[in-house]
């Protein structure tokens, strides 16, 4: 059976009526700013992104066509990838179902940042050992996106768990194998580098990327500083931020106290104000900006879209 076999045995489904407001605040932003979430399966957004109750794998499957549909979310977040490469089936299906203009921002797979010395998780026991291995990432992460998606793949994010002191202190390495790994990539795509470790950060990294080609992913996080004190490496490139977590919350914390993720639970201006900070100034240097909002921000990632659109445009959330 075909992949839009398979599609039809689903139900169809539709975007929830949108506020016009909302589609005039879209056509506001500039067109360089997409705005999205950490992924689109949350059968907790009736109403927000899908016009009824559906269940998550069928939102999996096939709800990026309403996800797609709604004018603010113009980037989704890919977060599969980073526990198994995607089929070329999957790639193809997401593909079909987004317009010329959406951006996928896909994490890689988690092999390629998880160094040897490191425990490995259960979905990485049978995986290969790849840490920055610039062929791998070509062969079984870059092309396959690249082949299926084209302009569609906007960024490729590579996040680093927590590396602990045996990696960190040997960190001027860990930079030399970085810039060796960059250099190796395929040209015309964003890389960006993800971290959960402060100690990564500085004037050298910076550079690095910079000579490189790669972005440092800013990611609003608690073991990580604000997204205005990470810095950045470029002026140039386009600015890649991931909205995470609150700073005094745990991700099993937050998944108890916001589900099914239907609204605001707890605002963050402060991170929010950062957050369109930077993307001001980056549209003023001429630049492109992704930010990816996950539900365990504020509670609900659609919401945080939307208030944080509305901060872009000078409004109150």
């Amino acid at each position: 059976m075909t992949g839009d076999a398979q599609d039809e045995l689903f139900p169809a489904l539709a975007t929830a009526p949108v506020d016009p407001q909302l589609t005039s605040l879209a056509r506001r932003l500039p067109s360089g700013v997409r705005l999205g979430t950490s992924t689109w399966s949350f059968p907790g957004w009736r109403g927000l992104v899908y016009d009824a109750d559906y269940d998550e794998t069928v939102l999996a499957r096939i709800g990026l066509v309403a996800y797609a549909a709604h004018p603010l979310l113009r980037t989704v977040g890919v977060d599969r990838s980073f526990y198994t490469p995607l089929s070329n089936a999957a790639l193809q299906r997401f593909a079909r179902q987004v317009p010329a203009d959406f951006r996928f921002l896909m994490k890689a797979h988690a092999a390629l940042t998880t160094p040897k010395s490191a425990s490995r998780p259960a979905f990485l026991q049978a995986a290969p050992q790849a840490f920055l291995d610039a062929e791998y990432a070509r062969r079984v992460v870059i092309e396959p996106a690249r082949l299926a998606w084209g302009d569609k793949l906007g960024v490729v994010l590579f996040q680093f768990s927590p590396l602990g002191p045996r990696v960190l202190e040997h960190r001027a390495r860990l930079l030399e194998r970085l810039a060796d790994f960059l250099h190796a990539l395929p040209r015309g795509i964003t890389y960006a580098f993800e971290w959960r470790d402060a100690e990564i950060l500085g004037a050298d990294y910076h550079a690095m990327l910079a000579s490189e080609g790669g972005v440092h992913g800013l990611c609003s996080h608690p073991r990580m500083p604000p997204v205005t004190e990470q810095g950045e490496s470029s002026t140039v490139a386009p600015l890649v931020v991931r909205w995470l977590l609150r700073r005094d919350r745990s991700y099993e914390a937050a998944r108890a106290a916001y589900a099914p993720f239907d609204r605001l639970q707890e605002p963050d201006p402060d991170t929010r104000g950062q957050i369109a900070q930077l993307v001001q100034d980056a549209v003023a240097q001429g630049r492109e900006a992704m930010v990816i909002i996950n539900n365990k921000a504020e509670g609900s990632a659609p919401l945080g879209v939307a208030a944080l659109a509305t901060a872009l445009a000078g409004g109150q959330p």
